[in-house]
């Protein structure tokens, strides 16, 4: 068994790193992308999180969140979002991928990857890394040659806050530096 262990700093901000099972282009269809919106802000509403940036893609998102002062459960969160969509998911006729035998025995179904990769925020250079990682990678990905044409991106919020200008990361441009940034958080 691996010895895995998570940072946990009250009141922190977090980035994540969340993917489905067998990185099944689940959120290629509306009604999950839907459905994953429904279950994020019901979470949102029991249990305050500020989400400071947030990409969907196909088969995996990035968020950096702002957890409530003196909080530190992120994992209840991500486990309250996955289970309300796995299990709403499957009820409408949603499909998963197959499992083994030990998640069968475990109860685990084939919509998401076991676990997520998170990193406490370090300092302002870090976050601001991290939240133009997050809007470059619908380009990294190649489902879109500007992330302004990413409808499922909160970089159009940092558009009309003038924080980005609505050219940023296109690919007229010069793609933003991310060696900063470990290799190993991202997907």
């Amino acid at each position: 068994m691996s010895c895995f262990r998570r940072y946990f700093v009250p009141g922190a901000t977090y980035f994540f790193t969340v993917v489905t099972a067998g990185r099944a282009r689940l959120f290629a269809d509306d009604r999950a992308r839907t459905l994953l919106g429904e279950v994020y802000r019901q979470t949102n509403r029991s249990a305050a999180f500020e989400t400071v940036a947030i990409v969907l893609l196909p088969d995996h998102l990035h968020a950096v969140w702002t957890l409530p002062a003196g909080d530190i459960d992120y994992s209840g969160r991500w486990k309250a979002i996955k289970a309300r969509f796995t299990s709403r998911w499957l009820a409408s006729g949603g499909s998963e991928e197959p499992v083994t035998d030990g998640y069968n025995r475990q109860r685990r179904r084939g919509v998401w990857q076991p676990r997520f990769i998170e990193h406490t925020i370090r300092d302002e250079a870090d976050l601001h890394a991290h939240v133009d990682y997050i809007h470059y990678n619908p380009l990294k990905h190649r489902c879109a040659k500007a992330p302004n044409d990413w409808p499922w991106s909160s970089f159009h919020r940092y558009v009309k806050s003038g924080d980005y200008e609505v050219n940023w990361g296109s690919t007229r441009q010069t793609t933003p530096d991310f060696s900063n940034i470990d290799e190993n958080l991202l997907e």
